[in-house]
C-alpha cells in the first residue's frame, strides 16, 4: 500500500479539511504531516461548523485512526481547547486520535518570543499568526526542542526550564509586549493532562506497520504549497515543508511509499497577511469574491486578500508535488459573475513567461489575463457534472488544459454533501 496526500496549492484556506472528510471513509488511517494550530481546517455538517487547527480532519468519521505525526508542531492549550470541543459535540476520539511522540511542543514562550519579533518588524512584518510556529521549528532545527515524548520523561520540567531560561534570553534584545507568561504557563501546564491522556506512539513505526498491513493512509497537510519554507514567496512562509516532500519527513515513510497526491485549488485565490500576490483585486470584484466567499481567516479572524486564479503559480506547485489530481472549491462563488478571469502568464523582464521568477517579492510582475464567459447561475450537486452549466464545464475544461491535471471534483458549498465528482 501507499500514502495518498492532499494538500493546498495557493496560499492556504483551499478548503483541505472538508475535502479530507469526504475521501475520508475511503482510508484507515488521516495523519497530518506538518504545521500547527497556525491552520484552520473548517468543516460544516449536520447543520454545524468545526474548525479544527491540529487534530486531522478525519476524526469525524468513527471508524477511523487519526495521527498527529512527528512533523507537526503542537501547543497542548489548543489541542486541549478542539478536544474539549470534540467532546461537547459527542465526537469519540479516545483511542482514535493518535500522537507521534517525535512532534515539537509549543512552549508559552514560543509564542511570547513570536510576538516580540512580529512587533520589532514595524511595516516589515511577514504576517505571522502569533502562534510560536517559527520560534517552535528553529528550535527544533536548532536541536533545544521540546517533544512530546518528553512529558513523560522524568528530565521533562529540566528540559522544559532550560528551553525557557533560553527564550527569556532572547526576548531581551526585542521591544517589551503585553504577554501574561505567568497566566499562559499555568494554561500550558493545566493542559498536559490531556495531552498526556492520548495515545502516544513512535508514528514512524506505526505508520510503517500500517501499511505493512494493508492500511490505506491518507496524509493531510496544512497552509499551502506557496508557503512551503524552500519553494513559498520567502520570506513570507511559513516554517515547514508544506509540499509532498514533507510527508516523508513529517511521518517517516520512504518517497517511494507516497501514492495519489490530490491537490486542492479554490476558483479563484486568496492570501491571509503579507507577501506577493500578483493577482490581487483591490477593486469592487475582489470585495465581491471576500463577502460572498466568507474569505475571513479561520484561525485569526483576518480579512483575506483575493484576487482571480493564477495558473502559472499553480503550474508550479502541480509540478513541486507531483499532483496526480485537481479538486477546485468555491466554485460556487463565481455565480454571480458575467465574466471570470484567469492570469495565464507573467510579464517581467521583459519578456513573457508561464514561469514564476525567482523571488516573486523582488520581481515587478504584470498578470496577463484570460477572460472566460461565466454561468451565471447556482451550480446544483445534486445531478452531478452532467447537471454543471456548459459555461461552467467549459471553464473546468480550460483550466484542465492550462494545468495539465485532471480536475476529479468540485466543490459548490461548505457542506459536506456539496461536492460534485467529474465522472458522475
Amino acid at each position: 500500500m501507499k500514502v495518498d496526500v492532499i494538500l493546498g496549492l495557493q496560499w492556504g484556506d483551499e478548503g483541505k479539511g472538508k475535502i479530507v472528510d469526504y475521501l475520508a471513509p475511503n482510508y484507515d488511517l488521516v495523519a497530518r504531516f506538518q504545521g500547527g494550530p497556525n491552520a484552520g481546517h473548517t468543516l460544516k455538517f449536520d447543520g454545524k461548523k468545526f474548525v479544527l487547527h491540529t487534530v486531522p480532519s478525519g476524526i469525524f468519521r468513527q471508524e477511523l485512526m487519526n495521527l498527529i505525526g512527528n512533523g507537526v508542531v503542537i501547543d497542548p492549550i489548543t489541542l486541549e481547547r478542539e478536544i474539549k470541543g470534540l467532546e461537547s459535540n459527542n465526537i469519540d476520539y479516545k483511542g482514535r486520535l493518535l500522537v507521534a511522540r517525535k512532534a515539537h511542543l509549543i512552549l508559552p514562550t514560543h509564542r511570547y518570543l513570536d510576538a516580540a519579533s512580529e512587533a520589532s518588524k514595524g511595516v516589515e512584518k511577514i504576517g505571522s499568526t502569533l502562534k510560536g510556529i517559527g520560534p517552535t521549528y528553529m528550535d527544533k532545527t536548532g536541536r533545544n526542542g521540546l517533544r512530546a515524548g518528553d512529558v513523560n520523561l522524568p528530565s521533562f520540567m529540566e528540559k522544559y526550564e532550560a528551553l525557557k531560561v533560553k527564550h527569556l534570553g532572547l526576548l531581551k534584545q526585542y521591544p517589551d509586549v503585553e504577554f501574561d507568561l505567568e497566566a499562559e504557563e499555568k494554561k500550558w501546564f493545566d493542559s498536559l493532562d490531556t495531552l498526556r491522556s492520548l495515545d502516544f506512539v513512535d508514528g514512524e513505526y506505526y505508520v510503517n506497520e500500517q501499511l505493512k498491513q494493508g492500511k490505506k493512509i491518507l496524509a493531510e497537510g496544512a497552509q499551502g504549497s506557496m508557503l512551503d519554507i524552500d519553494f513559498g514567496t520567502y520570506p513570507f512562509v511559513t516554517s515547514s515543508n508544506t509540499v509532498t516532500a514533507g510527508v516523508c519527513n513529517g511521518l517517516g515513510i520512504a518517497p517511494s511509499k507516497i501514492g495519489e497526491v490530490i491537490g486542492i485549488t479554490k476558483a479563484y485565490c486568496t492570501r491571509v497577511g503579507g507577501g506577493p500576490f500578483p493577482t490581487e483585486l483591490f477593486d469592487a470584484d475582489g470585495e465581491f469574491l471576500r463577502k460572498e466567499g466568507a474569505e475571513f481567516g479561520a484561525t485569526t479572524g483576518r480579512p483575506r486578500r483575493c484576487g482571480w486564479i493564477d495558473l502559472p503559480q499553480l503550474r508550479y506547485t502541480i509540478m513541486l508535488n507531483g499532483v496526480t489530481q485537481l479538486v477546485l472549491t468555491k466554485i460556487d462563488i463565481l455565480n454571480k459573475f458575467k465574466t471570470v478571469k484567469a492570469a495565464t502568464s507573467y510579464k517581467f523582464d521583459g519578456k513573457e513567461s508561464r514561469d514564476l521568477p525567482y523571488d516573486l517579492c523582488e520581481t515587478d510582475v504584470e498578470p496577463v489575463y484570460t477572460t472566460y464567459k461565466a454561468w451565471e447561475q447556482e451550480v446544483p450537486f445534486e445531478g452531478g457534472y452532467k447537471s454543471m452549466p456548459d459555461a461552467a464545464k467549459l471553464y473546468i475544461a480550460e483550466l484542465e488544459n492550462e494545468l495539465g491535471a485532471p480536475i476529479t471534483m468540485i466543490s459548490v458549498g461548505p457542506e459536506r454533501e456539496a461536492l460534485i465528482l467529474k465522472g458522475s
